[in-house]
């Protein structure tokens, strides 16, 4: 855990709001990636591309465990790039404003030897951008 990236965002909606946002296959593509036929079942695998047209990363995630409205976890690979594995975490927690999330990416210290664009500050980027700007827009409107 100790290279880890820890990203945690508070957002005033229901634990529930943010769960629906974070495993509707409907409302992924809204904010996040789209992965049309995703569903929060452990041992589904999906792949999917970044948004836009350059598709230049392939995505391969594989659900590990799912506790409704407070836990979402799954691999995050490319497989175009290297079989490693990485772990993706996403916990919710309720309180009277809103719900704390709480992203851990592990493992992406052994992705860095694939360039810039697999660093932990180009990840930890990615996932501030994801939870404070896009999924926090989406759930505001």
């Amino acid at each position: 855990m100790e290279n880890s990236i820890i990203v945690q965002k508070k957002i005033n909606e229901s634990v529930e709001r943010v769960w629906q946002a974070l495993t509707d296959k409907k409302e992924l593509p809204l904010w996040y990636f789209d992965i049309a036929d995703f569903e929060a079942e452990v041992g589904k695998v999906y792949e999917f591309y970044e948004p836009g047209e350059e598709k230049k990363y392939l995505h391969q995630i594989e659900i590990l465990e799912v506790i409704q409205n407070q836990k979402l976890k799954h691999t995050w690979t490319y497989p175009t790039f290297s079989e490693e594995k990485t772990f993706v975490t996403w916990e919710l927690k309720s309180d009277d404003s809103g719900t704390l999330i709480t992203l851990t990416h592990e493992g992406t210290e052994k992705l860095k030897d694939l360039g810039e664009g697999f660093s932990k500050e180009s990840f930890t980027q990615g996932w501030n951008s994801i939870i404070g700007q896009s999924l926090n827009l989406y759930l505001q409107t």
